[in-house]
């Protein structure tokens, strides 16, 4: 049984953010991810298992190697809980503005 994250859990960690933004322009194998950190090739596979676990990466074997790639449809689950919450804000937002404008005007 695999273990489920909670993809925020993931995307807290500044290397596993790096690490799918790296994936976000292509499919890349943990020793071509390993290159581009300054970390330890077998902190990089921790990194990927949690990111895999969260299910926000796949991993595909191709021959002998693992390539993993984004899976797109659960960064979008992220965006939108976070856009209830930024709708929320600028609501918030645009009521201060209104304040401060009506204050500003002297009403």
């Amino acid at each position: 049984m695999v273990l489920r994250r909670d993809p925020f859990q993931a995307i807290a960690d500044p290397t596993r953010r790096a690490i799918l933004v790296l994936l976000a322009s292509r499919t890349m194998s943990a020793g071509e991810l390993a290159l581009q950190f300054d970390i330890a090739r077998p902190a990089v596979s921790r990194h990927l298992r949690i990111l895999n676990e969260c299910r926000l990466i796949q991993a595909r074997p191709e021959g002998r190697q693992i390539s993993y790639a984004l899976r797109i449809e659960k960064l979008r689950e992220i965006d939108r809980w976070l856009e209830r919450l930024r709708a929320a804000w600028e609501s918030r937002y645009d009521q201060l503005d209104s304040l401060l404008t009506n204050l500003n005007n002297g009403e």
